[in-house]
C-alpha cells in the first residue's frame, strides 16, 4: 500500500511539473563578432545553436558588402540563404543575433524572418554594431513577425567585446533566464546642460570614431557599481570628411538632428560610448 502510494504521489507530480521552454540561439555573423554573442549565451543557457548562412556570402570587406547591401536595398531585394536545419516548433524561446547594417538587422536575418512564422513564440533580439541599432532593429522585428512576443534585447558595440561577457550574464538573469543576483540601476535623472568637464567626458567617449561627430548639450547622470553612466543628449554635426560636390542640393542639407550617447567611465578606465539611439 505504502509503494501505491508513493508511485501514484510521483505520478501527480511528475504529471504538473511545470518543463523549461527550450531556447534555440540562432544568429547570423559575418566577421564573428556575432557569433561570439551567440556562443556566449548558448553555453550559459545550454541552449541549441544554429547559425544563418547566406547562399552567396557577403564580402568582408566593409566597402564590397556596403556597395553590394545598398544596390540590395536600391531593389528591395534580400539574400537568398541556407535552410535553417532546427526544427523550429520545437522551440518555445529564439534568440536571434545579426550585426546591425544600415540600422537594422543585417539582410540574410531578414530573410529568414520572411521566411519563417514565429507566431507565438518568444524572440529575444542580440546583436553587434559600431555604434548602435538595437532598438530600432527590435521596432523592425516587432513588425515582421507582429505575432510573436519580442523581448527586450542585448546590443553591443563591436569595440567592447571584451566587456560582452560579464553584460550577458547580467543580461540573462534580469530576463529570467538563468538564476542569480544582477544589478539593478536606477532612472536616469532629468538632464542638465552639460559643463565643461562633462562635455570633455562626451568628447574624449567619442574621439577616434568616424561615424560619430556631434555636439554634447545635454546630460543626465547615474551611478554604476564600478563607476558613472552618462546619458548625452548631443547634436549631429556636419561631416567634413564628406564635403558634398558643387551644386550638390545637400551642400546646404542641416545637421541630421538630435542624439543620445551613452557613455560610461568605468573606475580607472577612459571614458567609452556605449551605444547610440539616432
Amino acid at each position: 500500500m505504502l509503494a501505491m502510494t508513493v508511485v501514484a504521489m510521483c505520478a501527480a507530480s511528475c504529471g504538473t511539473k511545470k518543463e523549461e521552454p527550450k531556447a534555440l540561439v540562432l544568429y547570423y555573423s559575418l566577421t564573428g563578432n556575432t557569433k561570439m554573442v551567440a556562443e556566449e549565451i548558448a553555453t550559459k543557457l545550454g541552449a541549441d545553436i544554429e547559425a544563418i548562412e547566406a547562399v552567396n556570402p557577403y564580402d568582408t570587406n566593409f566597402q564590397a558588402c556596403l556597395q553590394r547591401c545598398m544596390q540590395e536595398r536600391e531593389a528591395g531585394e534580400i539574400p537568398e540563404i541556407e535552410p535553417v536545419k532546427a526544427d523550429l516548433n520545437r522551440y518555445d524561446v529564439i534568440f536571434i543575433g545579426y550585426p546591425v547594417w544600415f540600422g537594422t538587422y543585417a539582410p540574410p536575418v531578414a530573410t529568414f524572418l520572411a521566411n519563417n512564422n514565429l507566431d507565438g513564440k518568444k524572440i529575444v533580439p542580440f546583436c553587434t554594431f559600431g555604434s548602435g541599432g538595437l532598438e530600432s532593429s527590435i521596432a523592425d522585428l516587432k513588425a515582421a513577425q507582429p505575432e510573436a512576443t519580442i523581448t527586450r534585447g542585448y546590443g553591443v558595440r563591436a569595440a567592447r567585446l571584451e566587456a560582452m561577457p560579464a553584460e550577458v550574464d547580467q543580461f540573462l538573469k534580469y530576463m529570467g533566464f538563468i538564476e542569480g543576483e544582477y544589478t539593478q540601476l536606477d532612472e536616469f535623472p532629468e538632464q542638465h546642460e552639460v559643463s565643461e568637464e562633462e562635455a570633455a567626458i562626451f568628447d574624449a567617449a567619442v574621439d577616434g570614431y568616424p561615424m560619430l561627430r556631434a555636439k554634447a548639450k545635454a546630460v543626465a547622470i547615474r551611478t554604476l557599481p564600478d563607476g558613472t553612466e552618462y546619458l548625452f543628449t548631443a547634436e549631429d554635426l556636419p561631416r567634413e570628411d564628406r564635403k558634398p560636390a558643387a551644386g550638390d542640393k545637400k551642400a546646404d542639407m542641416p545637421p541630421a538632428g538630435k542624439l543620445q550617447v551613452f557613455v560610461t567611465v568605468r573606475d580607472g578606465q577612459a571614458p567609452a560610448f556605449t551605444k547610440v539611439i539616432r
